[in-house]
């Protein structure tokens, strides 16, 4: 469940493009993950593992796949890049995530702050459709 927290830095591509994607920095190369994020991500590996486990023997072993293919499926549903950001409401159900008290719960949603960047829709499209390289927005730089 630990993700690669380093950028891809392409020599003399479209990465390069300081005017839409900003400066790069060197930060993520450098910097890793901080331990607690490890835990944390170790603990809810293994809280998911132990409840497939437990699925799978009360159950059957079909259960557990049935619901792998139901978080395959429930994930791929986007919305198109712009105002309206994708819930995932359906996902959010099928895993039990609507009962977990996150910070965006009690502290202000981050696309609401004052320094958010609205994602370019048609480069947000390109992006999707494999048509241009970089990330969707600045802000996720």
């Amino acid at each position: 469940m630990e993700a690669s927290k380093s950028i891809a830095h392409e020599i003399g591509g479209i990465q390069n493009d300081a005017l839409r994607f900003g400066l790069n920095g060197v930060k993520s190369d450098i910097v890793g993950c901080h331990p607690l994020e490890i835990a944390y991500g170790t603990t809810l590996k293994s809280k998911e593992d132990m409840k497939r486990q437990i699925l799978a023997n009360t159950y059957g072993s079909a259960l557990p796949l049935k619901m792998d293919l139901d978080k395959q499926i429930l994930s791929k549903f986007r919305r198109p890049p712009g105002a309206i950001p994708s819930t995932f409401l359906g996902l959010e159900a099928a895993t039990g995530d609507m009962e977990d008290f996150g910070f965006e719960s009690y502290l202000n949603d981050p696309r609401e702050s004052e320094t958010f960047v609205p994602v370019d829709m048609h480069h947000g499209m390109e992006v999707r459709l494999d048509l241009s390289k970089g990330p969707a927005c600045k802000s996720f730089m």
